[in-house]
This record gives structure tokens, sequence and C-alpha cells, in this order.
């Protein structure tokens, strides 16, 4: 894919939501670390409940540290692993209390040194909390960048770099929630909403689920308004 074709995208992607953010409910960066750190293997819906309940009793290390492990996994039980995620959680925050004065760092060696906290985890804080220009690759992320030709890539950090490489600097900070939006809501995994799609011209994705007759000519009217100078490939194919 051209750079042409991925600052159409992504310019795309603002002019629909100029301030994209995480779905994930929290107010301070310590409440992202603990919402980022149980959102594995969970939605997003599913931990902002449990949060809510933990958050209305304790919402700072020292306070999470007081629960108890197992009051700490009988207040997230409602999601999976909860467990395993209550013991990291406790040694995560005893980290926080004992090294960095119960603030989360903004550094990735300190972050990555957390308990549960791995290379994705760290990426949404530095982007999230802290405003890096970071990539946290997900499964949408990663089926995003690989279908539409943006940044394709057989592993998770492939991916990342060759992002964090040809994504247009101006776009940089909020393309990690521009991408997850768009993978959960359009560019889904079993069967793609290619006729909703606003960058459905741009991308490359050999099998696109096909619009209704009527509804693909007036999608492409659309188009043609809205872009009129950029076609389809435009300037080579993928690389």
């Amino acid at each position: 894919m051209n750079p042409a074709k991925r600052h159409e995208i992504f310019s795309r992607l603002h002019a629909a939501n100029p301030h994209p953010a995480t779905e994930l409910e929290y107010s301070t960066p310590f409440e992202l670390l603990v919402a980022v750190v149980l959102s594995a293997q969970a939605t997003d819906k599913g931990v902002n409940l449990a949060t809510r309940r933990l958050f209305a009793v304790a919402n700072t290390p020292e306070a999470i540290c007081a629960l108890g492990e197992a009051r700490l996994a009988e207040t997230i039980k409602t999601i999976g692993l909860y467990r395993s995620k209550a013991k990291h959680l406790i040694a995560a925050c005893q980290m926080l209390i004992e090294r960095h004065g119960s603030q989360v760092p903004a550094e990735r060696a300190a972050l990555e040194a957390l308990p549960g906290v791995g290379r994705k985890t760290a990426n949404v804080i530095l982007n999230t909390a802290f405003g890096h220009p970071t990539m946290a690759v997900d499964t949408h992320i990663f089926r995003v960048a690989n279908r539409t030709g943006l940044a394709p890539g057989k592993t998770v950090l492939e991916v990342e770099k060759k992002l964090l490489r040809t994504v247009p600097e101006e776009f940089l900070v909020d393309a990690h929630h521009w991408l997850i939006l768009h993978g959960r809501y359009v560019c889904q995994a079993r069967k793609p909403k290619c006729p909703e799609c606003l960058i459905e011209d741009l991308c490359e994705y050999k099998y696109k689920t096909p619009a209704a007759p009527e509804a693909g000519k007036q999608k492409h009217s659309a188009r043609t308004a809205r872009s009129p100078t950029l076609r389809p490939n435009a300037g080579g194919g993928k690389r």
C-alpha cells in the first residue's frame, strides 16, 4: 500500500471520529492499568461491569492491596481468569507502592516489569494514559492491518513495527483507537461490513462482502464526491 492511500485512510477515520477513545472506563492512569490487565480474554463491557464494582471500593494500589487477593478475586469474578488476574494485580500494586510511589510509570521497561503487564498492555497505557505514539496490536488491529494491506505481518510485533513506521505522523497517536474500533465494529472477523466501510475503496482485501446493487451504486457516488482524486489501488499494489 502506498503512502497516499494510507494518508487517505486515516484522514477518513479522523473525519468520522476526531477524538477516538478507549471503551474501557477509567479516571486515572492506575484505573486504566487495572482495566487493561483485566481485559485479557474479556470484553470491554464485561471489564467495565467488574471495575465499576471494584473502583467503588478500591481504586488505588494501597486500597487494592488492603482488599487482599481473595476479596479482589471475589469482586472481579465475573470476568475470565479472575483468580490469576487478582494475583497479578496484587503483586503489581505492591510493586507500584514499593518502587514507584504508587504512581503508574510512563516508561515501557518499568511497565513491562509489573506482574500481568506485557508489551501490548504497556503500549495501551503509554498511548492512552500518557499520549505516547505507540501501537497496541490486539486481534482487531492485527486483522485490520493484514486484511486491508495497511501493514501486513505474520506476528504482532511485525505488524506493530510496520504501523509505527508507515502511519502518517499526524495520525499516529490516535491510530491505535481508530484501528481497534474499525476492527470491532466494521472490519469484523467472520463477516466484514464492507458495504458500510468508509475505506472500502482503499482497502486491498480480495474477498470483500458485496453490497446490494442499489446500495453499492449509492455508496460509489458518495465516495466519488468525498475523494474525487484518489482511486483504489492508485500508485501501486501491496508491499
